[in-house]
């Protein structure tokens, strides 16, 4: 992916290729990191650092969109790699980073210890004076470059947005959807919202994007996956979508087999829109691709219902 504004686009490994993207941000000799994949994800940070021409030591800022383990999981072995670099989270994120100790307990709870272990790898403690939690508005200072931290949340309460001003660019984490580039058609970027566990808030999310949106950016930087322009045609396909899911949540709301039931008509809704979009490889190979996402965005709707 072509560099434009110091900004390198890092995969970090997880899942399958171009699934999970973190970032490096490089302002005359210094470096940011946005997001940070997983525990096995730092040695490719690293290695991004290399190929920039940076040391370890030349990074100022590790900044986490939110304290989801695909975005954050890897902070504290990668915090403890970077001697000068201090990790910047939303407020509500923060005792999460100091002492994942509840965060690895919860995500266990689900999905298992040994699972955990081997997809995550064991999280590690953020020494506190190495936190900045940033609320709305705080500006995080790259050599001269400002890079703005947006409280934006919808798919998390702990999300936020960073905003950079030089590059006319939003690091959207997750709170902007999902893009990969498998679904790049003639007609550009496909996109869909993510809904996963367990703080989905569809107004506050119209609400997250709409605030993006007015920024009038030029690009937004996607966790899920890469650079995507043509914001306005993406935030309302983002609209159309969240209304449709709620939708799709509400009817099967109170069905024996409701997750099931939910899981299919997420899939038939992204295959119908797909296709409209030109991409024509079906519905099978649409559920190959997206079904980690399919399952969570069924899951996260189901939580929001029960609230």
């Amino acid at each position: 992916m072509a560099i434009t504004h110091g900004i390198h686009t890092i995969d970090t490994g997880f899942v399958r290729p171009r699934f999970d993207a973190a970032y490096l941000v490089v302002e005359n000799g210094r470096g940011a990191f946005i997001d940070c994949g997983t525990n096995f994800a730092v040695p490719r940070m690293l290695e991004a650092l290399d190929e920039a021409g940076l040391a370890p030591a030349d990074v100022d800022w590790l900044i986490l969109t939110h304290v989801h383990l695909d975005h954050a999981g890897g902070a504290g072995e990668l915090i403890a790699q970077l001697p000068n670099a201090q990790l910047v989270v939303h407020p509500r994120g923060a005792r999460h980073m100091i002492d994942p100790s509840a965060l690895w307990a919860g995500a266990s709870a689900v999905y298992g210890e040994a699972v955990m272990e081997q997809t995550y790898g064991r999280l590690r403690p953020i020494p506190a004076q190495r936190v900045t939690a940033a609320s709305d508005g705080h500006v995080v200072d790259l050599a001269g470059r400002s890079l703005r931290c947006l409280d934006t949340p919808g798919h998390a309460k702990h999300h936020l947005t960073v905003v950079d001003e030089r590059a006319r660019a939003c690091f959207t984490g997750d709170v902007f959807g999902l893009s990969y580039r498998d679904f790049d058609t003639a007609n550009g970027p496909f996109i869909l919202p993510t809904t996963s566990p367990v703080q989905f808030d569809p107004e506050a999310l119209h609400a997250s994007i709409e605030r993006l949106v007015a920024l009038q950016p030029e690009a937004m930087y996607l966790t899920h996956y890469g650079r995507v322009e043509d914001i306005e045609r993406l935030a309302a396909d983002l609209h159309v979508q969240i209304d449709a899911m709620v939708a799709l949540a509400r009817a099967a709301h109170g069905r024996p087999d409701r997750h099931a039931v939910l899981v299919e008509s997420l899939t038939d809704l992204y295959a119908a829109r797909a296709e409209a979009h030109g991409w024509l490889h079906g519905r099978e190979a649409l559920r190959r691709l997206l079904g980690m996402d399919i399952e969570l965005n069924a899951q996260g709707l189901e939580v929001w219902l029960e609230h």
